[in-house]
């Protein structure tokens, strides 16, 4: 499986190649990986070194990644590999998107195994989630068509770190993202993250103007560091101007991990605080996370307020949609929904495709 072709690199002088997978370019001599890790330099050529290997997998209820107006109360399957390409020091998946040991990947799965496995288990689609899809670009990509031929969706959870010639064909094959936009701080993004800000929102705006990939946005609200008003007010006008007032937006709780163990874990009143500002800036459907908040985590009809869709942690409870229609009023809501939402309810299945 590493024999495939690799795209978004060429060679430079001095038999060194250089990667065009993402914003950061790296020029890697013979035998050497990119920051990543799973994209190198195999003899003049550019190897991806996981493809068809995973770190795991499991079958989540979709709104764990989080999609909340995407075939609610559907099972995904989500898996991802090893490697990333940002250096988030509050990550929470560290000991997979950090992993440099490829001993990390005991599950080997093939995309037409990954399609069958979909179809076996009932599950309505499939996430490229743990670490970022973006790395394992060809992986993904031929697990999407697949699953496309057995009418499986395609869910990318990503930073959206990515460089303008690689968006298209990453997103292509893609029906769903929930796009990770960090904070909405130049500095936030150099000095926790290793990255730029602004390659993230030219993704946000490619998704909304040139794609019809459903997306959503989380932003993990880190104490002190992305949760000031300002902060939060900045990133809410931004999302409104340029993404519209229908793009779902949750609010997730930091809790201390890989190198920010010192830092608290973020109350549940700042994760209200900051929906009510986004509310307050016109957005129509924002979330909180990662606490247990009914309201927070609840959708609830723009016009006439009607409770939509009730969510206690990953269980639905009240349904008021009748065909992507508000029972009452009947304004539509904005995303992808069936005649009636799924019940795979807050299981979380771990699977062992080797087994």
């Amino acid at each position: 499986m590493s024999e495939i072709d690799v795209g978004f690199w060429h060679s430079l002088d001095n038999h060194k190649i250089q990667c065009d997978l993402c914003p950061r370019f790296c020029q890697l001599k013979a035998g050497q990986r990119g920051l990543c890790y799973v994209r190198g330099n195999h003899q003049g050529n550019m190897r991806l070194y996981t493809y068809g290997r995973s770190s795991g997998f499991c079958i989540d209820p979709v709104e764990k990644k989080p999609l909340n107006h995407f075939l609610p109360g559907t099972p995904v399957l989500s898996f991802g590999t090893a490697g990333c390409n940002l250096t988030c020091k509050f990550c929470q998946n560290w000991d997979m998107s950090k992993a440099r040991e490829m001993d990390t990947l005991a599950d080997a799965a093939s995309p037409e195994q990954l399609a069958q496995f979909c179809t076996e288990h009932h599950c309505r689609s499939i996430a490229y989630t743990y670490n970022d899809p973006v790395i394992f670009l060809e992986y993904a990509e031929d697990v999407a068509l697949a699953c496309q031929e057995i009418n499986v969706k395609s869910i990318a959870v990503t930073a959206g770190y990515i460089s303008d010639q690689a968006r298209p064909r990453f997103f292509r094959h893609m029906d769903a993202a929930n796009i990770d936009l960090k904070a909405f701080s130049e500095g936030f993004y150099k000095r926790l993250c290793g990255a730029s800000l602004s390659p993230v929102l030219d993704t946000l705006l490619y998704l909304k103007h040139e794609t019809t990939v459903w997306f959503e946005l989380t932003t993990l609200l880190i104490p002190e560091e992305n949760d000031s008003d300002q902060e939060l007010a900045a990133m809410s006008a931004w999302i409104m101007d340029n993404l519209g007032p229908d793009i779902p937006l949750h609010f997730s709780a930091f809790h201390p991990d890989w190198k920010m163990r010192d830092k608290p874990r973020t109350p549940a009143s700042t994760l209200t605080r900051a929906r009510k500002m986004a509310l307050a800036h016109g957005l129509r459907y924002v979330y909180t996370g990662n606490v247990h908040d009914t309201e927070g985590s609840s959708t609830y009809c723009h016009n006439c307020g009607l409770r939509l869709i009730e969510r206690d942690w990953y269980q639905l409870g009240e349904w008021n949609l009748k065909e992507g229609y508000c029972k009452r009023c009947h304004t539509p809501l904005p995303g992808h929904f069936e005649t009636s939402p799924g019940d795979w309810g807050a299981y979380r299945l771990p699977i062992f495709m080797s087994q």
